[in-house]
């Protein structure tokens, strides 16, 4: 008996060489990659980086943030809105370009990034038809500061939940905002669905000036969208937006939007798409063209 013990003691470490494989020689399963450990300081190796999530081209944000110490670079490289508005008599349209309004993001741990959105260029023309002037308008843009925390899913799962804090300072040139600093929190969520559809939801809460000038009133927006694979690297999706102001008159804004992106590599997307006003609040039509960066 004590040779055979002996024996099969033998096979045994034979069959265990110095890198730990198995009698079949399959190698040990690798540990899976910690991402608590990373930071801004000690970045996500670049294996080991997730697929790339955007907060565009829909207004639905995402519910991922990106890798720490990692940088996203989102924008519009050119967008423009045109809308009319003959309520109470009136005759007013107005057409505005954004030339690169651009998100810039850097991830601070391996579920929380921050963002700083900004506007370079704005150039804006109201005309009245009624009065029959034209007022023009141009220059920077409001700035908006944002930190995004998300709370599951980053890395994997059926679905996933952020929340994002964010505050709007007053920047702009020529008055194009409204002189108020101004924010509010946004909660987006993801859900994969059957057939290879996604869905996008958020809800989010503003805390804005009064257009008195004097006090603030809150704003809540609320948007739905689903996303699928078309060709490839093609994908598309459509969008519902709703915006319900607390403030005496306000109406409520509502659009549809549709678009597509396109993955030239894991780091680099296009993206184009149109937002449809279908109420007389909001603005009749915004095409874009955008990109996203990853590094």
């Amino acid at each position: 008996m004590n040779r055979l013990l002996l024996l099969s003691r033998g096979f045994a470490s034979i069959a265990t060489v110095a890198g730990g494989a198995t009698l079949l020689g399959a190698p040990p399963t690798p540990p899976a990659y910690d991402r608590s450990r990373d930071s801004l300081l000690h970045p996500t190796p670049k294996e080991f980086l997730r697929e790339m999530s955007t907060d565009r081209p829909d207004k639905t944000e995402s519910a991922y943030s990106v890798d720490a110490g990692h940088f996203q670079v989102e924008m519009d490289l050119v967008t423009y809105t045109r809308d009319r508005d003959r309520t109470g008599g009136g005759d007013v349209s107005t057409d505005a370009w954004s030339v690169a309004p651009i998100n810039l993001k850097v991830g601070l741990l391996h579920d929380v990034d921050l963002q700083l959105i900004l506007e370079p260029h704005h150039r804006v023309r109201t005309h009245d038809r009624i009065a029959g002037t034209v007022v023009r308008q141009s220059g920077f843009g409001d700035t908006t500061v944002r930190i995004k925390k998300n709370f599951w899913g980053n890395d994997g799962g059926p679905s996933a939940l952020a929340m994002m804090p964010y505050v709007k300072l007053p920047t702009h040139d020529d008055g194009l905002g409204n002189d108020a600093v101004e924010g509010g929190i946004t909660f987006p969520l993801a859900l994969e669905l059957p057939a290879g559809w996604s869905l996008g939801a958020m809800t989010q809460v503003d805390v804005l000036r009064n257009d008195t000038g004097s006090g603030h009133h809150a704003g809540l927006v609320n948007t739905v969208t689903f996303g699928h694979d078309l060709i490839g690297k093609l994908a598309g999706y459509v969008e519902f937006f709703s915006e319900v102001s607390t403030q005496r008159g306000d109406p409520w804004v509502g659009t549809v939007d549709l678009g597509l992106t396109y993955g030239l590599t894991e780091n680099l997307q296009l993206d184009a798409g149109i937002n449809l006003g279908v109420t007389r609040s909001a603005d009749d039509f915004n095409p874009f063209l955008g990109l996203s960066w990853r590094f």
